[in-house]
């Protein structure tokens, strides 16, 4: 058995490129369907979050029309409820040691773009997680998270390595719109990721080495089951 550290945004709102407050969290197929499958496959996965604080779950990948009808919408409240106590006492970042793990996964939601993208200490952890080796996976707005780790020159520790993040074009067509405050992908570009988007809307799972990135909602569960080969399953 393996033991998965799941990194979740403690952000409510993002603020928007016209000063607006956008409201946000943790999109809910990313956390649900990754979480169950890690867990389903025997592994003990924790949760953790800045300064220990419970996560929002984004009130529109609740909706129907987003979580892909009633039934699925129904799904994922009642896996959310069934994990109520986990979600209500994350672990603080600034307290994880790195070596208790084999993997850390990052869901999206725009909440990473609000605060887990220059936090310092998801920063560190990242870091230290690369040296080791150990498993990284984020993936749709998860990759933001990427952004914070930066080696002792202040280099971006990622630069250079194959990754999926929500593309510019998603982020247009069925994100936040021009209204977004900074896109990912653009960003990640910028400071020397290597991104491979595929096509909009479809499950696009890239690795690398011990990273392995997932573009949209819809890689969730490819990106969970990336997760467990890799772990030897």
């Amino acid at each position: 058995m393996a033991r998965i550290l799941m990194i979740v945004s403690a952000a409510d709102s993002l603020t928007m490129r016209d000063g607006t407050e956008h409201p946000t969290g943790v999109w809910a197929e990313e956390l649900v369907v990754s979480h169950r499958a890690l867990r389903n496959a025997g592994h003990e996965v924790d949760l953790a979050s800045p300064g220990g604080k419970r996560p929002t779950f984004d009130e529109a990948s609740l909706s129907p029309e987003m979580a892909g009808g009633r039934e699925r919408a129904d799904e994922f409240r009642d896996y959310i409820a069934s994990v109520d106590d986990e979600l209500a006492h994350p672990l603080v970042l600034a307290g994880v040691d790195v070596s208790r793990y084999d993997a850390l996964v990052l869901p999206g939601g725009h909440g990473p773009m609000a605060d887990l993208y220059r936090d310092a200490e998801l920063g560190r952890i990242l870091v230290e997680a690369d040296r080791a080796g150990r498993i990284i996976a984020p993936f749709c707005h998860g990759p933001a998270g990427l952004l914070s780790a930066v080696d002792d020159k202040d280099r971006f520790a990622f630069a250079g390595r194959r990754m999926a993040v929500f593309t510019d074009d998603e982020e247009l067509s069925g994100g936040t719109g021009e209204n977004t405050p900074w896109f990912v992908e653009t960003v990640l570009r910028e400071k020397g990721a290597v991104v491979e988007p595929g096509p909009d809307w479809s499950p696009v799972v890239v690795r690398d080495a011990n990273l392995i990135t997932g573009q949209n909602p819809q890689s969730s569960e490819q990106v969970a089951q990336e997760v467990l080969r890799a772990l030897g399953q």
